[in-house]
């Protein structure tokens, strides 16, 4: 066996990214901005589901 690591060894050595961290690479190494939007837009409209379920809903429904 040889000194040298395998590309498999030294991506297992490497430090893990989050899922955000890994998105972001994902979009500058494919050039995708256009997932982007789309994206925030999901979370955004997640986001209202969630809290129009909770305590907040009174003040989420005065912004409309």
């Amino acid at each position: 066996m040889s000194d040298e690591k395998s590309k498999f060894e030294q991506a297992a050595e490497e430090q893990r990214t989050s899922i955000i961290g890994e998105f972001w690479y994902f979009l500058l190494e494919n050039k995708k901005w256009w997932l982007l939007p789309i994206l925030l837009i999901m979370l955004g409209v997640g986001l209202l589901i969630a809290l129009g379920g909770s305590g907040a809903a009174p003040f989420i429904y005065t912004l409309f």
